[in-house]
């Protein structure tokens, strides 16, 4: 399965999570705070916190602990608020 994390092909399996991807790939943070820039990744691990948001296919707001990757997914690092492109 290929997927793309930041313009990068990444390694990601069938039924494994965003996040697991980003984790396995070594990320630990891939958004920032809309205030203060500040680094968030997963915290909560089961939807409720909205930390782990990020941008799938040019849908911001992807909760990446919920949202199963797919062949050819285009994930990237979501910079505070964004408006759907």
């Amino acid at each position: 399965m290929k997927v793309r994390v930041d313009g990068e092909e990444t390694p990601a399996e069938l039924g494994q999570s965003v996040a697991g991807v980003l984790i396995g790939a070594g990320r630990v943070s891939w958004r920032t705070t809309r205030g203060d820039g500040r680094p968030r990744g997963i915290f909560c691990g089961i939807g409720v916190c909205y930390d782990c948001l990020v941008v799938v296919n040019n849908i911001p707001d992807v909760r990446a602990c919920q949202r199963l990757v797919e062949d050819g997914d285009e994930i990237r690092t979501q910079y505070g608020a964004e408006l759907p492109s």
